[in-house]
Formats: C-alpha cells, sequence, structure tokens
C-alpha cells in the first residue's frame, strides 16, 4: 500500500442526470419515500442517486462476497506506513505480521465510493498510531462500496458488516483477545456498518465513533446505527440533515457548530470530511469540550443550556455517558477551542 497523501476536496461539485424509470426493472423496497436523492461520496463528489431498490440493484449486490472480497490492512507503529495483510482463516500469515492481542485494536471503515487510502484513513491512521500503541486495521471493503449504485451500495454495508463481524470473531478466537479491545470507527456508509459489525460480534465491543452516519436510505432502514452496538456509542454530525444523519443515533451525538456548515468551510464536502478531522484532533490533544443539550434542535440552533459537559472523540470510551452535545470550533487547526 502506498505512503498516506492527505487530500481534501473543496471544489465544485458536479451532479449526473437524473435517471430514468425503467419498467422492466420492477421496484422491491422502497429505502426513502424521497426516490431522487443527492448524496456525497467519500471522495468528495456529489450524485444523485434512486433510494427505490429495483431487481438490477439486489442482482449487483449478489455479485459481492464480502468474505472473499474485503481487504484488512494492518498498520501498526512498527509498519505505519505501509499496510500488512491479514486474511480470515491464514493464522500463518497472522504469525508474520506485526498484531500483537494485548493492545487495544482500532478497526476502520470506508464510506460511499471510498477505499483503503482514501482520506479517513490517511488522517486517522496516522493520528490513531501517534496517540497510542495500537492495531490500526483498515477494511477495504471497496468490492462492495465503490458501485455508483447507491441502493445496491447500502444492502453490501450490511453484508460487508456480518462479514467483519466474523472476521473479528476469529481473530479473538486463535488471538485470545476481546471485544472489549476494539474501537470500531466508520465515516458515512461505514458509520452504519459499524453497528452492524458491533451487533454481530461475539461479545460487546467496546467502542464506537460513527463520523457523519449516512442519511440518505437509513432513515426508515432497521439496519441502522443504534446506541447498544457498543458499551458506547459516539456520533459526530457535521452536515447534519443534508448529507449526514439529522437525529440521535448513540449514547451521546455531538453537534459541533450545530453540526451544519462548520468554520473554515465552503462546501457540504468540506463538512462531511470535518468529521473525521476533529476526531483525528481528539485524539491528540483532547479539546472539544461538549455543553449539554435538550434536544437536537436546541444542540443545532446552540441554544443549550442544561448543566454537564462531555468531551468529544479521544481514545477512551467514555462509558456510562449519554446525551446530546453543542460545541463551536476554530475554521483551522487546531480546530478545538478547549
Amino acid at each position: 500500500m502506498k505512503a498516506f497523501i492527505v487530500s481534501l476536496l473543496l471544489g465544485t461539485i458536479g451532479v449526473p442526470a437524473l435517471p430514468t424509470d425503467q419498467k422492466s426493472d420492477p421496484i422491491v423496497k422502497k429505502l426513502d419515500e424521497e426516490r431522487f436523492q443527492k448524496v456525497l461520496d467519500g471522495e468528495g463528489e456529489l450524485h444523485l442517486v434512486d433510494l427505490w431498490l429495483k431487481t438490477s440493484d439486489e442482482l449487483d449486490s449478489a455479485r459481492y462476497n464480502p468474505d472473499r472480497q474485503n481487504v484488512y490492512h494492518l498498520f501498526t507503529r512498527e509498519n505505519p506506513q505501509v499496510s500488512q495483510p491479514m486474511l480470515v482463516g491464514n493464522t500463518g500469515l497472522l504469525g508474520l505480521t506485526n498484531y500483537d492481542p494485548e493492545r487495544r485494536t482500532i478497526i476502520i471503515l470506508h464510506g460511499w465510493r471510498s477505499t483503503a487510502t482514501s482520506d479517513v484513513n490517511t488522517v486517522l491512521v496516522p493520528a490513531f498510531l501517534s496517540a497510542e500503541d495500537v492495531n490500526v486495521i483498515v477494511v477495504d471493503w471497496s468490492a462492495g462500496a465503490g458501485s455508483i449504485n447507491y441502493a445496491a451500495a447500502i444492502t453490501n454495508t450490511i453484508t460487508s458488516g456480518e462479514s467483519v463481524a466474523r472476521f473479528i470473531d476469529w481473530l479473538n478466537g486463535v488471538t485470545g483477545a476481546t471485544p472489549g479491545h476494539y474501537h470500531l470507527v466508520g465515516h458515512h456508509l461505514g458509520a452504519h456498518q459499524a453497528g452492524v459489525v458491533g451487533r454481530h460480534v461475539d461479545g460487546n465491543i467496546a467502542y464506537i465513533t460513527a463520523l457523519e452516519a449516512a442519511h440518505a436510505g437509513w432513515i426508515l432502514n432497521g439496519d441502522k446505527l443504534r446506541p447498544a452496538d457498543s458499551s458506547y456509542t459516539e456520533v459526530i454530525h457535521t452536515n447534519a440533515g443534508v448529507m449526514g444523519y439529522l437525529g440521535t443515533l448513540g449514547h451521546a451525538d455531538f453537534y459541533p457548530n450545530g453540526g451544519v456548515n462548520m468554520p473554515g468551510c465552503s462546501s457540504q464536502a468540506c463538512d462531511h470530511a470535518r468529521s473525521y478531522f476533529y476526531l483525528a484532533e481528539s485524539l491528540l490533544t483532547g479539546g472539544f469540550t461538549g455543553q449539554r443539550c435538550a434536544t437536537y434542535i436546541t444542540a443545532m440552533t446552540g441554544t443549550c443550556y442544561l448543566w454537564g459537559n462531555l468531551h468529544m472523540g479521544g481514545l477512551v470510551p467514555k462509558t456510562g455517558s449519554s446525551g446530546i452535545f453543542y460545541l463551536r470550533t476554530n475554521s483551522r487547526p487546531p480546530f478545538s477551542r478547549g
């Protein structure tokens, strides 16, 4: 895997023409009442997608086999830039890697049309390794997430999550690691996938951080992220109600700057990406103190006067904490105001 090169896309985004409805392609399920919606992919490009699942979408999803096609990249402080592969069932290969079951393990799940080298990984992998001696496993599920067919990608999000859970169960079984060693981090579709992983692992995952969980196709979706998917589930909203999920999904939901229109950003793509930049900074410096709010509406308007603060992000799960929180950030690094 090549050395990381980080680039944030802030340019003008084009939108394709409206998809045509094919009478020969029957509708199987409505993923949302509003059929055609604009969705940002993990690379900052905007697409007009069809949220009514059709027979062709199911056929597209059926071609994706996550047990065979997902790729697991291990990074440690011994190999911070070039990954080591991990294969389910291959204990010999596992023994040649720098994986240490005594360390905490971070698993990062990218979003729609992203890969192992996408910005969410290039930002977070070095931040985690700088902050603590951990195992970082980047899941490349681009075989399922890479399709321009967003409806199929939603289905693949779920099947991939179930497969990642099987990977974790295998890894724990051969190394003695436990679910309490794990921190799952997911962006966009990967945020909901983290929930699927957590609820299918044999045991309780310690910590989930959901970054800008996808909005389109998930409001009525029974497989969306939920608090009980880990012992402590935290959500960071930076484009809420536009590309990111509007309401609460975790034990603690943070709405920096009201959850939309991040300072220093001039595009939705920038807002969408800020979530993982904020998390990366929180791993290294702390900061980001949120003020408790009564509802997500008051968090989005910044009218929060309830007693109690909570730090956003960070290395350690704040198990037992819950609530909705508002905070303000700077327009450039360091983003935290303390």
